[in-house]
């Protein structure tokens, strides 16, 4: 059997697994969001020991290896609970937790990136500080942290391919197995390249367009 009819004969099977790891990226995506952006907002306006708690938090998911905080949540955290959320649902979480902590972090460098005359200008309004945010600063730093969330993409779409691990049937798992049946790793391999630089390619390109959509002619930080 010829290298490229063994790649034809794969590629259905392997592109199946293109679909789970769209759910995986985009899911720990989600969970990220919901997570890290009350993290954020913690950390740049709440109270200093809430602000060392999420530190922690920030500091544990960032300093943990994605392959280690898999094997510690599926087989460890999950079983003590005695949740069965399977293969697939555990890779999102575990990919969301630890995607919030890094998102927390961009989301809070361009909250505190905003000119802090913002803030009190909001409240000589009579604004709480609760309402502030959410309608003066968190509105632009949304604005400003969709470059850093499109980095954060690519690194859970790379992530994403240590799922295997655990048997989560994503790319990375399928092509594994094909290729340890026919021994064709590098095609195989190089194949399986292919469809995750397409994959980053096209997120990319939409989220460079969402962020040239809500961009603010002649909005700069310098000089506000």
């Amino acid at each position: 059997m010829s290298i490229f009819s063994t790649i034809a004969e794969a590629f259905p099977y392997i592109l199946q697994g293109t679909l789970v790891t769209i759910v995986l990226v985009l899911g720990a995506l989600a969970l990220g969001f919901c997570l890290g952006l009350p993290l954020a907002v913690i950390q740049a306006y709440g109270p200093r020991p809430a602000a060392r708690l999420v530190g922690v938090y920030v500091w544990f998911f960032r300093g943990v290896p994605i392959l280690l905080l898999l094997f510690l949540f599926y087989y460890g955290v999950f079983n003590v609970l005695g949740l069965d959320v399977g293969t697939i649902g555990a890779s999102c979480v575990v990919l969301g937790l630890a995607s919030a902590a890094y998102q927390s972090q961009i989301f809070r460098g361009s909250l505190q990136a905003l000119p802090q005359g913002q803030m009190r200008a909001a409240k000589a309004l009579g604004m709480t500080t609760f309402q502030a945010i959410r309608s003066v600063t968190l509105p632009q730093a949304l604005r400003l942290s969709i470059p850093g969330w499109s980095n954060e993409y690519s690194i859970l779409l790379k992530d994403s391919a240590m799922c295997f691990a655990l048997g989560t049937p994503e790319i990375m798992a399928r092509t594994h197995f094909v290729a340890s049946r026919t021994y064709e790793h590098l095609p195989l391999y190089i194949t399986a390249g292919l469809i995750y630089f397409l994959i980053t390619t096209a997120g990319l390109t939409l989220l460079r367009r969402l962020e040239r959509k809500v961009r603010i002619p002649g909005y700069a930080l310098i000089g506000m």
